[in-house]
């Protein structure tokens, strides 16, 4: 399965691409603001607005440290460091995403050592020391991982003593089987998607004391309505998710629409506190 994830994120020469795709758009690499990359690095459904409104919630202090989970290409932990004044370090299976990441950085005067460390390697082994970070930030990624008991405890492992581990997850839901392809999956044999009460398990099981729940399925259905019908008027954009996800990308919207309306699968929110110290 490990194969099959890194197959479906990889993506040839996407620095090349989303290079092109911003002198397309009029940008100039190296003058390009987290707005004008969010097309192509804001991937989760509902976006920055989504994250933002969650890291509210979350109600973190300025300098504190927090971990990306399966940060993708650095958008997320871009908006971490600039609207929440957070010391972030981005992890992610994909080398390649890492060094696109790293690129992006660059060219967003995100270079700064310090700010923003994004480092290549797996959530099931995290390469960081025990009570390290602030919070745990995981935004869509536990529906590629099978051993998610392994992943609570390892994000338990490096958060300090009353550290948050804020979930920003698509679950599987009562309706009907998913549609396929959506941004995690080409086909329901990659998907590892897992119920919400699975989720509240694992977390507990690790040590986990809930303190905000949230079903934002309503919400993330008529986003991606919004979505759809904003690709409809105005054509494809030469920034867009094809760059990272190829031709699957034009099935998403379609699909991501129906199987939040047919509650085929589910959005919810969680945070979580670190309880399980002496």
């Amino acid at each position: 399965m490990k194969d099959a994830i890194k197959t479906h994120y990889t993506c040839p020469a996407l620095g090349a691409k989303i290079r092109q795709g911003l002198e397309k758009a009029g940008k100039i690499p190296g003058q390009v603001s987290l707005r004008d990359l969010a097309p192509v690095d804001q991937l989760h459904t509902g976006a920055a607005p989504a994250t933002i409104e969650l890291m509210e919630h979350a109600g973190l202090d300025k300098g504190m440290t927090i971990l990306d989970a399966g940060c993708g290409i650095g958008g997320t932990s871009r908006l971490l460091a600039q609207n929440f004044g957070l010391v972030v370090h981005g992890i992610d299976l994909s080398e390649e995403f890492i060094e696109t990441a790293s690129m992006l950085n660059q060219w967003c005067g995100f270079a700064k050592e310090g700010i923003i460390n994004f480092q290549h390697g797996s959530l099931l082994a995290l390469p960081y020391p025990d009570n390290f970070f602030d919070a745990v930030l995981c935004q869509h990624v536990l529906l590629n991982i099978k051993d998610k008991p392994k992943v609570f405890a390892e994000f338990s492992r490096v958060l300090a003593p009353r550290g948050k581990l804020i979930l920003h997850e698509i679950v599987d839901g009562p309706g009907p089987d998913p549609r396929y392809p959506v941004p995690w999956a080409g086909d329901a044999a990659a998907s590892m998607l897992c119920s919400r009460q699975d989720i509240e398990e694992y977390a507990e099981k690790a040590g986990f004391k809930l303190i905000f729940r949230e079903d934002k399925t309503t919400h993330a259905a008529l986003w991606w309505e919004k979505v759809n019908a904003i690709k409809k008027a105005r054509g494809t954009d030469p920034l867009n998710p094809s760059l990272v996800f190829g031709e699957n990308a034009g099935s998403f919207g379609a699909n991501m629409e129906r199987n939040f309306k047919e509650q085929a699968v589910l959005c919810v929110e969680n945070i979580w506190v670190k309880s399980n110290f002496s």
